[in-house]
């Protein structure tokens, strides 16, 4: 398995940015970088707490965006990342029918017990 990026563009009530994601099935929320987000006009409408890979918990604003893919679009939730957050592809997006990404479910052959997801793209 090695690294898989995907180009998309975002929609917001500002306008339009073409965002490169890195495709990261350990990410349940898509996360858009502060500078993208801004530029978009997109605002918070809740937080949550989100749990990194070494245990730490962080909090970050959550809001929605239109995002095309290009296998589909539609809109999804996105997290509102910080100046040097990363633009990541989470599962959530892939869920949604209009972008054409199908998860597959799965579960780690070191770790029968721990689901983990991975994305086809048709």
């Amino acid at each position: 398995m090695g690294i898989t990026y995907i180009e998309g563009r975002v929609k917001g009530p500002l306008g339009e940015k073409r965002v490169r994601f890195l495709v990261d099935s350990g990410v349940t929320y898509t996360v858009l970088p502060e500078g993208v987000w801004r530029s978009i006009g997109l605002k918070p409408i809740r937080e949550h707490e989100f749990a990194l890979a070494d245990g730490t918990i962080i909090k970050r604003k959550v809001s929605e965006c239109y995002i095309s893919l290009p296998q589909g679009e539609g809109y999804t939730p996105v997290v509102l990342g910080e100046a040097d957050d990363h633009a990541l592809l989470g599962v959530v997006t892939p869920r949604n029918p209009r972008t054409g990404l199908q998860p597959v479910q799965a579960y780690s052959p070191a770790h029968a017990d721990v689901p983990y997801v991975t994305l086809k793209v048709s």
